[in-house]
């Protein structure tokens, strides 16, 4: 996109060189109408071009000009149009340094050059100028044409794309780091076992992460979050689960964090809880303290009757281990008529 740009800016100064050469090369019947139509041509292109002659005085701009330089410039001012001139990087740029300048002092074209004008409101436009000598047909240098080349929406677009892309390295770097922590705690007696439950994190991993790439990697919502990772159980009877709670923006990898834990206690619940049977039921509910902490709670009932298993199942561990990276904590209680599981994650602020 950037070359077809330039080759149509080339192009349009093409137009201007090849008119100008033709009315040199007929000075001796060159007319008033000739150089009207010259600047006609010159007024009727959408980009801010002006001109000068041998010694940087400026002899005419077009009316895009005037809105490019946010002020009328004036017929005599020195080398270029604009109030104050910067490089990319900031540093102020001297008008008598400008591209135009150097164009007209060593008798060459510039190009290739980025610059940034500030108008006299503060406001400022990156571009690329394009300054050309004028010669006569002897070869003498008499002037100089400069076409300014408004590229600041081209700029933003092109930081707009390396914001993206270290996001995207970033998101990549985490996403990768929170498998491998998840392949680490998954632990199973089969082959099948470890089959089973690693896909299963990884789908709620893949479900966050497409409610990441929605909101434009912003965060997720934790009632989005645990509506889609109980869903497949609140199919058949949507009273069985219960979720109660202000909707919270979490930041990517508590949402993650969440997302898998809320996985792991409903296959839990499906296997051995109050998910076992039809007449079970889970309330999730969470609030935030004064200090922005996240409580969550989740409360089985109706259920079988169950009681502290003797030994840490691989599930305990998954999540215990995603809990621990956030610096939060868990509670369980293995009450008679269901799992109560409380969770803590500080510093988490309500979006």
């Amino acid at each position: 996109m950037l070359n077809l740009l330039r080759h149509s800016e080339e192009a349009d100064l093409e137009r201007i060189l090849a008119r100008h050469s033709a009315m040199e090369s007929g000075a001796a019947d060159s007319t008033v109408a000739d150089e009207q139509q010259f600047r006609e041509l010159l007024e009727a292109l959408p980009a801010a071009i002006y001109t000068t002659d041998a010694g940087g005085r400026i002899t005419f701009f077009n009316q895009a000009c005037i809105e490019f330089a946010g002020r009328p410039p004036k017929i005599g001012d020195m080398w270029c149009v604009t109030w104050k001139l910067f490089w990319p990087d900031g540093t102020p740029l001297r008008h008598e340094d400008c591209p135009m300048a150097i164009a007209l002092k060593e008798n060459r074209p510039v190009r290739n050059v980025e610059a940034v004008a500030e108008r006299p409101d503060g406001s400022r436009i990156c571009f690329m100028p394009y300054p050309t000598p004028l010669r006569d047909n002897s070869g003498r240098l008499i002037g100089a044409v400069n076409m300014l080349v408004d590229i600041t929406s081209r700029k933003q677009a092109e930081e707009r794309m390396m914001l993206l892309t270290r996001e995207v390295d970033h998101r990549s770097n985490n996403l990768l780091a929170v498998i491998q922590a998840m392949l680490r705690l998954t632990r199973a007696d089969t082959a099948e076992e470890f089959q089973a439950a690693f896909q299963g994190r990884l789908s709620a991993l893949a479900n966050v992460q497409r409610l990441f790439s929605v909101s434009r990697w912003t965060g997720a919502c934790i009632n989005t979050i645990i509506e889609e990772e109980l869903r497949p159980y609140a199919a058949s009877d949507m009273k069985r689960i219960s979720i109660v709670g202000r909707d919270i923006r979490l930041p990517a990898a508590l949402a993650q964090a969440i997302a898998v834990t809320v996985h792991e206690l409903a296959t839990n619940a499906a296997k051995y809880g109050s998910l076992s049977e039809p007449s079970g039921k889970i309330v999730i509910s969470w609030q935030t303290d004064a200090a922005d902490n996240l409580l969550l709670d989740w409360v089985e009932s109706d259920g079988p009757t169950i009681a502290e298993p003797e030994r840490r199942g691989f599930g305990v561990d998954a999540i215990d281990g995603l809990v621990r990276t956030l610096s939060g904590t868990i509670k369980r209680h293995w009450k008679p008529e269901g799992l109560i599981c409380e969770l803590s994650f500080p510093s988490v602020a309500a979006r």
